[in-house]
């Protein structure tokens, strides 16, 4: 049995340099042991790290990028199953695509948690600022994330923070950014870190932007879960804000118009609809649940929630930016003008539009009022974050093979990357949750252009199609064999 020991930090490189050799002198996975920093020595004793051989390692850029997440996950299998996962694609083509394979769906999950960790600890890191005499104020925080994520969350402060010294202390080690760069120091006992002004600035912001009227205590938990409470100054402020919310409520009901807006009855009714019960498990109760979205404040305007539409069981997932203002009347996805034209070019690239799933980033229509017309505008990417969460559940519950995304909004929803798009059109990149997503044109932008440009963007949009057609076709043969 051969034992890998990894470092604390630095774990990929580690990982990837050890993978990589192995791989080539052809030593199997179960004949490896990936020790970590406390692990226990072997008590018969492990055979050193081969030399490389003359075999050929192949590692698509998707893979090392899955493994960079993963590696992060406190799994302590998560370096035996990637490295399972390079064995198999070495012989096994297209095994990484599938998403339908025990082991990398196993993987996507573990990546998504990562990901879903380290944006809870960009969001709940509170500095307290440290005594010191020097140019650069100093500041300090204590952070305990579900995984080990200190060297993957922390290069986001040296971009925000890069004009003051920090460090952010985790049980996994502490990071310190000093002049310029960040160091890694093993776990220290937690540091009394003292209390500071920036404590009542955090629960002055957090008391105002508190809505009386739109209490979830649900979705504050999802959203703020209440693991993270301890080390939040604001959190303190939450049982007296609940307490007061029925008199502040009636506060502003007493306060406000006393006759409600023509449109108030329509928009609203979804609101009064049976309550919230539990997280939906089927794409009725999905639907149901979003009708009465509140999310975020696209619903007070918008005339309905427009939910996807389609085949349950297609395998192709086209993902669009939000409604216009014939889906939110009619409440159906790609009714409109945009619609129709990315309708006739599914037909032409052999795409069945009855055959697919058919959604949008957002659901609901954001518009500017110009007399009697409502002017298209497109969502925030606060909007944008708070929605993928519906987003996420229908791609959960259909898990399609190809997911086509048509404009920039839905390949930052789905991929998480807001770089131009122009480059990106026509490739596969990778969803946040694993999946294959084609980029391509929103029919809505060849739509504003005129002439040769416009028919040239319809035709790109249509080959795209056809790859999608194609793509699809071989991802059903993947499918049904691996069924059988």
């Amino acid at each position: 049995m051969i034992r890998i020991d990894l470092p604390r930090f630095q774990r990929f490189q580690a990982w990837r340099d050890a993978a990589r050799q192995l791989a080539s002198a052809g030593i199997r996975p179960e004949d490896v042991t990936w020790a970590q920093p406390g692990d226990a020595p072997d008590l018969f004793g492990a055979d050193p790290l081969p030399p490389a051989g003359d075999r050929p390692v192949r590692a698509t850029r998707e893979f090392l990028d899955l493994a960079r997440q993963v590696v992060s996950h406190s799994d302590p299998e998560r370096f035996a199953l990637l490295y399972a996962a390079l064995i198999r694609a070495q012989t096994e083509r297209g095994v990484l695509d599938n998403p339908a394979d025990a082991m990398i769906d196993r993987l996507s999950r573990m990546a998504k948690s990562v990901r879903r960790d380290i944006h809870k600890m960009h969001a709940f890191v509170r500095f307290h600022e440290l005594p010191g005499g020097g140019a650069r104020r100093s500041f300090g925080a204590w952070f305990e994330p579900e995984h080990p994520i200190l060297e993957a969350g922390t290069p986001f402060f040296a971009k925000r923070f890069a004009d003051m010294n920090w460090l952010i202390a985790t049980p996994e080690g502490i990071a310190r950014f000093d002049g310029g760069s960040i160091a890694y120091d093993p776990p220290a006992p937690r540091p009394d870190l003292p209390q500071d002004a920036s404590h009542d600035l955090w629960a002055t912001y957090f008391a105002n932007i508190f809505n009386p009227a739109r209490i979830k205590t649900g979705a504050m938990r999802s959203e703020m879960p209440v693991k993270y409470w301890k080390n939040l100054p604001e959190t303190r402020l939450i049982p007296d804000m609940l307490a007061d919310a029925p008199r502040r409520v009636q506060a502003m009901a007493q306060a406000g118009a006393s006759t409600a807006p023509s449109r108030a009855a329509r928009v609203t009714a979804r609101l009064r609809q049976v309550p919230d019960d539990g997280p939906p498990t089927t794409l009725d109760q999905a639907r149901d649940q979003a009708a009465r979205c509140t999310r975020c404040d696209l619903c007070h305007a918008a005339t309905q929630t427009v939910f996807g539409r389609g085949d349950p069981a297609a395998g192709l997932m086209i993902v669009g930016e939000a409604p216009g203002d014939h889906e939110d009347l009619q409440g159906r996805p790609f009714v409109g003008p945009a619609g129709q034209l990315l309708h006739r070019a599914m037909a032409e690239a052999g795409v069945d539009a009855d055959r697919s799933w058919l959604t949008n980033a957002v659901k609901h229509f954001k518009f500017t009022p110009r007399g009697k017309r409502r002017l298209h505008q497109t969502p925030t990417a606060g909007e944008v974050r708070h929605c993928r969460w519906w987003l996420d559940l229908e791609r959960q519950m259909l898990r399609p093979g190809l997911t086509v995304a048509l404009g920039a909004t839905a390949a930052h929803a789905l991929t998480g990357n807001r770089d131009p798009l122009t480059p990106r059109r026509g490739r596969v990149e990778t969803a946040l949750d694993g999946g294959p997503v084609l980029i391509t044109w929103h029919p809505s932008l060849i739509l504003r252009q005129d002439g040769q440009t416009a028919e040239t963007a319809r035709a790109q949009l249509v080959a795209d199609l056809s790859q999608a057609a194609q793509l699809l076709g071989q991802w059903s043969q993947n499918h049904c064999t691996s069924d059988t």
